[in-house]
């Protein structure tokens, strides 16, 4: 195949237009003397099924829109191979994603900080936060009413369902928070999506769109990135494929990689720059031994803890195909009701024991019983919270397994490989037993149908777990920021031991933060574009959590149960 060498001249290439790459090509181009190009594999995200948010299951589970990644055998989940869906279409996963808006604890970022990525600490994110959104609420100490990225509450819980989950945590002894991205995070309350005006707010639509009648900015949909074009270890260009065609282009300040937790760091090692091991293994020439690439890679699992519920009130009686059209044709015409909404309206942050520093536990909670592709699991009305430990000590990795670019990485999450891990999904399954037996309750369960009565003992729930966790869909950590001999980006986001390369996106996480993980890797580009030019914005000191009091409620909770 012959190879050809593009013309045009670009100040900085950015691979993937995802949920970082989107925020990056709107910052770097505002600067109208810089030259940017964006590349990105997949095409149009124009599709009904994309833009209506109540269809977040079709484009996760749709070929066109999704990688369709799937991990090796994971031996502490009985050898199953788990899906690990990664966005491949303009919006990357914020447009095939559950549109959960969560930063994040406050102290994940301290952890950041001490863990070697300097400056990266709460106070220096949080301005990037307020930066990067309109909260429908308004502008406070912690939230921002002029970003691009519409955050709301959806369909206010019009649901009574979800006010009884919030009252049920409230009565187990947990807290009330209203605004779990603010000052406190942990307790129960409305949850947080992003969505603008009853359509999805990926960052597309709220960043790329906006930007893409800019001269300065080129977009190059269904471009196939090879590798990295590399000179003396200093990163010159890209080369990829479209329609058949090997294409090269040069970048004369830097190339940004922002293709995801498992496509940064498959095309670092594409490009030479990895593990020597498994470069060699792979067939790749060794141009720079950077032993991180591809390792620390964490996820977070979760389970559905389903019930059956006595009144007619829930989401199963909307899923037959004429309410689907109902539902729909609403949505076309008006873009409201239950078109408009990811249905996680409600939710919970708990800690799953005393001495546990922050929240390692997250609800969402949902009006239906269901599985994650929209089919029934029951015949019945019912609902579910999705609950996760969210703070795992297994790590896994992410190695080329040839030296073609469309051959799919070796992708190995390690699940469950500590027994502290294993100890936290125990704490899931006796927490969450807890908190729907409260009686807000009373009036809507009608008996457990999974993980069902009869999984009381430990090993009985580690059983359970093995067979019916699944992904969260949070890869992360991958190429790990900090200063160690395992990290592979600087505090910059510049790649260790090569020039004018640098990796932005949620591969860079040097601990996995506690929730979804879309708005701590659009934070991430806001600051990286920041930093990339040079600028950055002032710390804010803003006050958080509740120690002491947290420890009062852990103690009167405690005193109900015994």
């Amino acid at each position: 195949m012959q190879t050809q060498s593009e013309n045009a001249q670009y100040d900085y290439i950015i691979v993937g237009a995802g949920s970082a790459g989107c925020v990056l090509a709107n910052r770097l181009s505002e600067d109208k003397n810089a030259r940017v190009l964006l590349l990105e594999t997949g095409g149009s995200d124009r599709s009904i099924f994309i833009q209506m948010p109540t269809a977040l299951s079709i484009p996760m589970n749709t070929a066109k829109y999704n990688w369709q990644f799937e991990s090796e055998p994971e031996e502490n989940l009985n050898n199953r191979r788990m899906h690990c869906p990664r966005g491949k279409v303009l919006g990357g996963s914020s447009s095939i994603n559950g549109m959960v808006y969560v930063r994040g604890h406050a102290q994940d970022f301290n952890e950041w900080a001490e863990k070697g990525a300097q400056g990266w600490d709460y106070q220096h994110c949080l301005p990037y936060f307020k930066k990067a959104e309109t909260w429908s609420f308004g502008a406070n100490d912690y939230r921002g009413d002029s970003g691009p990225l519409a955050v709301n509450n959806g369909n206010e819980m019009q649901n009574p369902l979800y006010q009884a989950f919030i009252d049920a945590g409230v009565e187990a002894g947990y807290f009330h928070t209203q605004d779990y991205n603010a000052k406190l995070q942990e307790g129960f309350g409305p949850m947080h999506m992003t969505v603008k005006n009853g359509v999805r707010w990926s960052t597309a639509n709220a960043y790329l769109k906006p930007a893409m009648s800019r001269p300065n900015l080129t977009v190059v949909t269904h471009a196939l990135v090879h590798k990295v074009l590399l000179e003396d270890k200093v990163a010159k260009g890209i080369r990829y494929e479209r329609k058949g065609k090997i294409i090269e282009v040069a970048a004369k300040k830097e190339v940004i990689l922002s293709a995801g937790p498992i496509g940064s760091p498959h095309l670092l090692q594409l490009s030479g720059i990895g593990p020597e091991h498994v470069l060699k293994d792979a067939g790749i020439e060794v141009k720079h031994h950077l032993p991180g690439v591809g390792e620390n890679l964490q996820d977070h699992l979760e389970f559905y803890f389903q019930f059956k519920c006595k009144q007619d009130i829930t989401l199963n009686g909307k899923l037959g195909l004429f309410s689907k059209f109902l539902i729909g044709a609403r949505w076309f015409f008006t873009k409201k009701g239950l078109g408009a909404t990811n249905h996680f309206e409600s939710c919970g942050f708990i800690r799953s024991k005393a001495g546990v520093k922050w929240p390692d536990l997250q609800y969402h909670f949902l009006p239906a019983a269901m599985r994650y592709d929209g089919q029934l699991a029951f015949a019945g009305h019912g609902f579910q919270v999705h609950i996760g430990h969210n703070k795992p000590t297994s790590r896994g990795f992410v190695r080329a397994s040839s030296n073609d670019p469309k051959d799919h990485p070796l992708i190995k999450f390690n699940y469950l490989n500590t027994e502290g891990d294993r100890e936290g999904f125990r704490d899931c399954v006796k927490l969450t037993r807890e908190i729907i037996n409260q009686p807000a309750f009373d009036e809507y369960r009608d008996g457990e149908i999974q993980p069902g009565e009869s999984i009381q003992s430990d090993e009985q729930i580690d059983e359970f777990v093995r067979s019916n966790v699944e992904s969260a869909y949070h890869p992360s950590c991958s190429c790990k920021m900090g200063e160690d001999d395992m990290a592979v980006v600087d505090s910059q986001t510049r790649v260790h031991g090569i020039q004018g390369l640098r990796v932005v996106d949620s591969s860079i996480f040097p601990t996995i933060t506690n929730g979804n993980l879309n708005a701590p890797t659009i934070m991430v580009a806001e600051r990286a574009a920041d930093l990339i030019k040079g600028l950055t914005l002032p710390p804010i000191d803003a006050s958080i959590g509740m120690e002491e009091n947290w420890q009062n409620k852990q103690r009167d909770s405690e005193a109900k149960r015994t």
